[in-house]
């Protein structure tokens, strides 16, 4: 059985995330501590008390969601006793699930994939003023309409297509009068649903370029070595193993699509039969089936299915 793990992105945050596996286990406890000590923040108390508006910052969400993740990654590989690398043939994940896919495999330490965490989301945040920019969700268009329908709607300004997440779900992004004029257009077009997201800038699209600049300079000053795993890459949707190559394009990345329909569909083409999503929700593994039915999907976040994953491999 060939296998990839799977990280997701923001809007999988839930308070109380994490909390089961640090009571079961000290390793994901100890994980927690690891990115409060880098971040000299108690990030472990919003995960598990919230408030929810916390939480959902997303100074506070990156770096969470990629706590999350990688406490279920070490706690597989004491419990297991197993390495990653011994059974995964990629790691991918969308968004800001890359740099945990990148922790995974030991391509960044844990304390820079939560600093350069919170660095991206405040540089993303600081990118737009809140309310000048948005996202919407386009439903029952493919790629290349919804791209159609952006281009339609841009009217001089930002809209872009931000992210494709399987057949028939594209995420546009841009100037908020843009985006509502796309969903106008997109209804028009024949979408069965197109929809403003609650989100607090427009991620993914040129307006992100003062953020990708932040991170340019915050990359430069991280060590990336070469991962256990190869990555498959959001922007380019195929594997990378170059630790500069993988430098650039967690820069591009910001101003990018995620490609991660094609990305899904690149490993089910390599031989991937089964995806493993780590950490918190099942977006990623929902999705799966809608990018290629043949691919079996597992997700691993509490105890239990910590357990149940482990019988599996």
């Amino acid at each position: 059985m060939s296998l990839a793990f799977v990280f997701p992105g923001q809007g999988s945050q839930a308070v109380g995330m994490g909390q089961a596996l640090a009571a079961a286990f000290p390793v994901a406890r100890h994980t927690f501590e690891e990115v409060d000590d880098a971040l000299g923040q108690k990030l472990s108390r919003i995960m598990a008390e919230g408030p929810e508006e916390q939480l959902r910052l997303t100074e506070n969400a990156q770096p969470a969601l990629m706590a999350a993740s990688l406490a279920v990654v070490r706690v597989l590989e004491s419990e297991g006793n197993l390495s990653l690398a011994d059974k995964a043939a990629y790691v991918a994940g969308h968004s800001l699930g890359e740099y945990s896919a990148l922790a995974a495999a030991g391509s960044l330490q844990l304390a820079d994939a939560a600093r350069l965490l919170r660095r991206r989301g405040q540089a993303m945040q600081q990118a737009v003023p809140v309310g000048e920019g948005a996202m919407a969700a386009v439903l029952g268009l493919d790629l290349e309409a919804a791209q159609a329908v952006a281009e339609e709607a841009a009217q001089g300004e930002v809209c872009q297509a931000a992210n494709d997440n399987a057949p028939g779900q594209v995420v546009l992004s841009g100037h908020a009068a843009a985006v509502e004029r796309a969903i106008e257009i997109a209804k028009e077009k024949g979408a069965k649903r197109a929809i403003l997201l609650p989100v607090s800038a427009p991620f993914h699209c040129s307006l992100m370029a003062p953020a990708a600049e932040v991170m340019a300079e915050a990359l430069a000053g991280v060590e990336v070595k070469m991962p256990a795993v190869p990555l498959v890459a959001n922007v380019t949707a195929s594997h990378l193993s170059d630790p500069e190559e993988i430098r650039r394009k967690l820069v591009e990345q910001v101003t990018g699509m995620v490609r991660w329909r094609e990305s899904v569909a690149y490993m089910a083409g390599q031989g991937v039969e089964t995806l493993v999503e780590l950490g918190a929700g099942k977006v990623l593994s929902g999705l799966s089936k809608r990018i290629d039915r043949s691919l079996s999907a597992l997700s691993a976040e509490t105890p239990e299915e910590v357990e149940a994953v482990l019988a599996q491999l």
